[in-house]
């Protein structure tokens, strides 16, 4: 049986739960791109089922942070999803600040263990900075999802080296994820 994985796009293009802007980039318009490239690897590998959170660039999902984040959770939750894995862009007010980073609810789960497979998958596929696998047990996504979560940090808006890489190859952040995937289910690469 094939494993279905969720993808949420973190944020939504307009309205309540936009994301973050930096050199000239948005993060609702990258996490969606992003998604896009990935479900599509993962839809070509038979291995796979995937559904995504965001199935157009306008699509908007709830009227306020608070719901916007619960109808990601209520999709995964009830189709049901076996991993989700939220999709965002970093920002800091110091531009120097740089790297990948994925967030987990706890240590020592396989929400943990993925992670660390994503990140290192991030890492060697765009020579990002690696700002290891951290704990927010607060993040909504992370909380209320009945399946292993991971909040996926690809890069930092807010750094022109990160910015550059995010606008010319979210491809490339696409292809660390669907690696990072392969490695932590021990498959080879299609």
């Amino acid at each position: 049986m094939a494993i279905r994985i969720f993808i949420d796009q973190g944020h939504n293009p307009t309205g309540p739960n936009t994301g973050a802007e930096g050199n000239g980039l948005r993060e609702q318009d990258v996490n969606y791109i992003v998604g896009v490239y990935l479900a599509d690897m993962l839809r070509a590998d038979p291995r796979f089922e995937v559904r995504l959170s965001r199935n157009s660039p306008t699509e908007i999902l709830g009227t306020s942070n608070a719901t916007s984040l619960a109808a990601r959770v209520r999709m995964a939750n009830s189709w049901p999803a076996d991993y989700f894995i939220s999709i965002h862009c970093n920002s800091n007010v110091n531009p120097a600040i740089n790297g990948s980073e994925v967030y987990v609810y706890q240590q020592n789960t396989q929400s943990y263990w993925l992670a660390q497979h994503v990140l290192n998958g991030i890492v060697a596929r765009m020579g990002t900075k690696d700002n290891g696998v951290r704990l927010n047990p607060s993040l909504y996504v992370l909380r209320r999802t009945s399946m292993p979560a991971i909040l996926v940090e690809l890069a930092y808006l807010s750094n022109a080296a990160d910015a550059q890489k995010l606008r010319d190859d979210p491809y490339g952040f696409a292809q660390g994820i669907y690696n990072g995937l392969l490695s932590y289910f021990g498959f080879s690469m299609v």
